[in-house]
């Protein structure tokens, strides 16, 4: 008898045996209609549900491949990097933080600016990510949106600044990132007194000091759907009032009903009525 008993008919087992699932990162979950939809035709759409066209989140640098035209975009004032003035601290210590998110996100702040062609266009751009400490503006933000809005009106270039920020000024950085505010809007002014274009636009979210400066000044402001946009989040004003608000609060399509802002444009749709509205405002 062999010195190995074979096992009983129908009682084999497999070892080890491989299991097969479905890949991680293929499907999304949907904030709009709540389906989960295939990743790969979402962002075959630029970001955009194929079930109910909710906007999702895509990174300064996607946005500006979508926006602008192929290779054509020249990244200005890249080398700046920010610094701890205040030495902050809150769960860890900002000088820390900052690492994790340039590691997270690929950035070295949170805003892209630089020149570039839309349709053959030319034009200054500016762009802000929510990934990157929720798109705060600190010192480095103000301070390239500053510098790209002084090119632009020297070069006499449209200005395009797509906001996605949720975190206004950055409280890290205390006064020094309130003072951006005042600086941007003050580079604004100078731009507007020398017949410039500025179009803003606003992508979810579009918060506090951002929403309360430079992303609600321009000439013309255009929001995605869906997109929130105010100063404080409607939990705090509800908090604050003590009263229900209304349906659809601080979305695109409320700031559009109480003229808060002059056109609501999908994503999909951008890079043309940015270039109609050159082409009409531009001599």
């Amino acid at each position: 008898m062999s010195s190995v008993e074979k096992p009983e008919p129908g009682s084999w087992v497999v070892q080890n045996p491989r299991k097969r699932g479905v890949p991680e990162g293929l499907w999304l979950h949907c904030e709009g209609c709540k389906a989960t939809v295939f990743r790969k035709a979402v962002e075959e759409r630029t970001g955009v549900c194929p079930e109910c066209d909710w906007h999702f989140y895509v990174s300064a640098q996607k946005r500006i491949q979508q926006l602008l035209d192929e290779d054509s975009f020249e990244e200005w004032f890249a080398d700046i990097s920010p610094l701890d003035p205040l030495g902050f601290a809150d769960r860890k210590p900002y000088h820390e933080r900052l690492v994790a998110e340039q590691a997270k996100t690929g950035l070295r702040e949170a805003c892209i600016v630089g020149r570039g062609y839309l349709r053959g266009r030319p034009l200054v751009c500016g762009v802000t990510d929510s990934a990157f400490i929720m798109g705060s503006m600190g010192s480095v933000v103000g301070e390239k949106l500053t510098r790209a809005i002084e090119q632009a009106t020297q070069s006499r270039h449209p200005v395009v600044i797509v906001s996605g920020s949720g975190g206004g000024a950055r409280m890290h950085e205390g006064i020094l990132s309130l003072m951006q505010m005042g600086k941007v809007c003050a580079a604004l002014a100078r731009y507007h007194e020398a017949g410039g274009l500025f179009i803003s636009v606003l992508t979810n979210p579009t918060m506090g000091g951002v929403a309360a400066s430079f992303a609600s000044l321009g000439d013309l402001v255009i929001a995605e759907p869906h997109a929130l946009v105010g100063f404080a989040g409607p939990r705090v004003v509800q908090a604050t009032v003590k009263a229900d608000l209304p349906d659809g609060f601080q979305t695109s399509e409320f700031m559009l009903a109480h003229g808060f802002i002059d056109r609501i444009t999908p994503r999909s749709e951008l890079r043309t009525e940015i270039a109609r509205i050159i082409d009409y405002c531009v001599k």
